[in-house]
């Protein structure tokens, strides 16, 4: 298949899963965390309802330790297109003690996030939330349904999904259940960036080749932030780099490139030998790190 005719077909899907997602439940949100992967699935939500405005509101859980450029990005999106932005705060559960904040070499509030997705879902009573992750990403990922269900904890059991044959897509549930929709689950990072290009979206600066100061742990490439820990003898450099994934600043590296523009980035995915998320720390905590993390709430 031409990379032409896999690009219309994976939107088509996307489309289609859009507006079976309005029409099975009452109280859809999109999950949008300001990464090219939510980017894309606003772009298919837009297409999905066109001439009509995105039908459901775009949640955000704010870390605090976002990059700045994704969240100026954020703001300037829901404006242009006129969306509906919740936004909820990783640090209201810390200071209402749900959550800890860790602390040490390897500190993140990547893992928090969980609390407060749950009690928004809970506040807003959504049951479905739909988000941007795909099957190439982590094998946890790889398990998942189109239309994953939650139960009334907002837990996730990866022995206990329904079939989706023939693209049947079923979104009943129960009181308190709820569902996780992935309309963009086939896609590849490549695929995604590739449609990027076609559809020519504006994505934030930080994914492109830019000078920054960095430091270097574990081979990783780290952004100097009062948010990230480092050590007296991490030495601070200029370097040229850009960041493949965009999530919290504490567990999110980036790569040395030249990229600087999105034709160049597609070049440079299609021939990387290393995953995506190789520059994610807390996929790294442990060999079933996400699967417990999804297991607990996360999306």
């Amino acid at each position: 298949m031409s990379t032409i005719l896999k690009t219309n077909a994976l939107e088509s899907e996307a489309i289609y899963i859009f507006r079976e997602v309005v029409a099975q439940f009452e109280n859809p949100v999109l999950l949008f965390s300001g990464g090219k992967d939510s980017i894309t699935l606003v772009r298919l939500a837009q297409k999905a309802f066109y001439p009509a405005k995105i039908p459901f509101p775009l949640l955000h859980v704010d870390t605090g330790h976002n990059f700045p450029e994704t969240i100026e990005f954020r703001d300037k999106l829901v404006e242009e297109l006129g969306l509906n932005l919740i936004v909820r705060h990783v640090q209201d559960a810390i200071d209402e003690g749900k959550v800890t904040e860790e602390t040490g070499k390897y500190s993140s509030r990547n893992m928090l996030q969980t609390t407060t997705l749950l009690d928004a879902i809970e506040e807003f009573k959504f049951d479905a939330c739909i988000g941007g992750a795909r099957r190439d990403e982590e094998k946890a990922r790889a398990k998942e349904r189109i239309f994953s269900v939650r139960d009334d904890f907002g837990q996730w059991d990866e022995k206990n999904q329904r079939p989706e044959l023939f693209d049947l897509l079923n979104g009943k549930i129960e009181i308190g259940q709820n569902v996780r929709v992935f309309p963009i689950s086939n896609w590849t990072e490549l695929d995604v960036w590739s449609y990027i290009e076609k559809e020519k979206i504006e994505i934030p600066s930080i994914y492109f080749s830019h000078k920054r100061k960095t430091f270097v742990r574990d081979g990783l490439i780290w952004s100097a932030s009062k948010y990230v820990y480092r050590e007296e003898d991490e030495e601070v450099l200029e370097r040229i780099v850009r960041f493949r994934t965009v999530g919290d600043m504490t567990c999110t590296a980036a790569v040395e490139s030249e990229a600087d523009t999105i034709a160049r980035i597609v070049s440079e995915i299609k021939t990387s030998t290393i995953s995506e998320r190789g520059a994610r720390i807390d996929d790294k905590r442990s060999e079933a790190a996400m699967e417990k993390r999804k297991q607990q709430g996360y999306f």
